[in-house]
């Protein structure tokens, strides 16, 4: 950011000056000269005369002026703010089986799937970490990583409104999920690494298993958190029949035991979410548990401007002169 400034704008009161030279200077001249005629004063003043009678109070006036803001000390400056951010590297993975198509979540009072809950905490959470790197993985049969490490977080939101489910199949590869999210961030040497994994299911798919996956995770450092989404009763899945869209029953296999020993292997924390409400506090938890450290430090640098003022000052000055005694005309 660049912005202008006076060091001592104090001495900008001797701009004050300028009116007073004005006064001092110009009046009717004709009145205080002594000849006996006005034809002789008339032959005597050429048209350049004329024209030329006024410059030394405007050369001296626009001198004065210069000068002062000169002696003001005019400078340009430029501030910068560094950012000093030991963030935190994290990798969202969330599970896109078809199990999240059960309507037990709510939002304002309106049934929701559990992968749209999951989508409107998940920005909210997104949009908190700032100064971090973060990256999402996709689960259902398969794993895949859907947006890379990244710190410009519009990206990954872009992606976060564009999941739907089954976009990587029906099952549920947990193990693949964690082995695909440390393959991410196994090379990086922030000063934490993260991985929030959320499931509503029990790992079924994928040839690793959940505790391998955790134990490679641990060997690189990486702490896992784990939420598991509903519970282990029947929930309200909407399906098309014949007859049109009906709600039925299904059951949901939540493993939470797998997922409490996936947290507890690297250092992480289990949480159950069972609706929207205790799904927001969740993520705002892990918020609050990895914090990045943020250090603001202003630059500041001023150029000095002082002398594209003070050299056509005194050149100005130095003309005042040479017009008084040279150039015009001096009547005694």
């Amino acid at each position: 950011m660049t912005y202008f400034r006076f060091q001592d704008p104090w001495l900008l009161l001797f701009l004050l000056l300028v009116p007073l030279i004005l006064y001092f200077s110009t009046g009717n001249r004709l009145a205080r000269m002594r000849y006996s005629g006005v034809e002789e004063l008339l032959e005597l003043r050429s048209r350049l005369t004329n024209l030329l009678a006024s410059l030394p109070v405007v050369l001296r006036c626009l001198a004065v002026v210069l000068i002062v803001v000169a002696l003001a000390r005019p400078q340009e400056g430029r501030k910068s703010t560094e950012i000093l951010s030991a963030g935190v590297d994290i990798i969202l993975a969330i599970d896109t089986s078809g199990s999240m198509r059960a309507m037990d979540f709510e939002q304002k009072g309106t049934p929701i799937d559990r992968l749209t809950a999951v989508k409107g905490v998940v920005a909210k959470f997104v949009d908190g970490r700032e100064f971090d790197r973060m990256g999402m993985v996709v689960f259902g049969e398969e794993a895949f990583t859907q947006c890379p490490l990244t710190l410009d977080h519009s990206i990954l939101h872009s992606f976060i409104d564009k999941l739907t489910i089954g976009i990587a199949g029906d099952a549920t590869a947990i193990g693949s999920a964690i082995g695909i999210a440390v393959k991410r961030l196994k090379e990086l040497t922030s000063k934490s690494k993260v991985i929030v994994l959320l499931t509503d299911g029990r790992n079924n798919a994928g040839n690793i298993t959940p505790s391998q996956a955790a134990e490679v995770a641990k060997i690189y450092g990486i702490k896992i958190y784990t939420v598991g989404m509903g519970t282990n009763q029947r929930a309200p899945f909407r399906v098309d029949t014949p007859l049109g869209p009906r709600t039925i029953l299904r059951n949901v296999d939540l493993d939470e035991t797998a997922l409490r020993e996936i947290s507890e292997i690297t250092g992480g924390k289990f949480f159950k979410a069972t609706d929207a409400s205790s799904l927001q506090k969740i993520y705002a938890t892990i918020d609050e548990l990895e914090k990045s450290e943020v250090r603001w430090i202003d630059h500041s640098e001023f150029n000095e401007l002082y002398p594209y003022f003070l050299v056509p000052g005194m050149s100005l000055l130095l003309l005042e002169v040479l017009a008084s005694q040279w150039l015009l005309v001096r009547i005694p």
